[in-house]
């Protein structure tokens, strides 16, 4: 079978050139004009590949950055309460606004079998940062917070023992100033302890519309 003609490479500028001064050299009338055309085409040639320079590189349009999710926050207005004493889960718990310290035991599993649910008022409402205590029966539940102008307390402790409470530990309860918890005192003093929660109606200053107020939140 006859051979594939292969396809000639073209010559390069080198090639071009020596066979312009090949030319030259064989006649060197015309040939001049023709070297000269060939070498400027040549140089011509040349001087446009260097100013080309490289192709330019290829632009990919850039993927935008996914936006970064919103940081979760705790809800607006969360109570964090600590719950301490006879309980199931003492620690602190979570409670929506206007939470009770019913509320706030049954977050912590609910009172243990020895707590003593008599001394807790489970109607108060709690704060943020309050402190919820239940005391084990026939313990003493510890000093209600002094707290400056009714400002809140740190502590909810179940109600004020009214034999042992000091006379600033009486202030802090709603409705009795400086001198009604002086009076309180001074009436355990003469009079011995107090023997129910109605004794205070024998104190001056209390009268059965502050007793109703105070009955939840002591206890003889």
């Amino acid at each position: 079978m006859p051979e594939l003609l292969r396809p000639t490479p073209p010559p390069t500028w080198r090639e071009r050139a020596e066979a312009a001064v090949a030319a030259v050299r064989a006649a060197p009338g015309v040939a001049i004009v023709a070297a000269v055309a060939v070498l400027a085409a040549a140089g011509l040639g040349f001087v446009l590949l260097h100013r080309a320079g490289p192709p330019p590189e290829l632009q990919l349009p850039r993927a935008d950055a996914a936006p970064a999710p919103a940081a979760t926050s705790t809800t607006a207005g969360e109570l964090f309460v600590h719950v301490a004493g006879a309980v199931a889960r003492p620690g602190v718990v979570r409670l929506a606004p206007g939470a009770r310290i019913e509320d706030a035991l049954a977050a912590a599993g609910g009172p243990a079998a020895a707590g003593d649910l008599d001394q807790v008022n489970l109607a108060a409402r709690v704060a943020d940062g309050d402190r919820v205590y239940v005391p084990r029966r026939g313990e003493a539940p510890p000093p209600a917070p002094v707290t400056s102008g009714g400002g809140n307390p740190g502590t909810r402790a179940g109600p004020v023992d009214l034999n042992s409470a000091a006379a600033d530990q009486l202030d802090a309860l709603p409705g009795v100033g400086p001198a009604t918890a002086k009076a309180i005192v001074d009436y355990r003093t003469r009079h011995g302890r107090y023997r129910t929660v109605d004794d205070l109606l024998s104190v001056p200053g209390i009268g059965p519309a502050k007793l109703a107020t105070l009955r939840p939140l002591v206890r003889a």
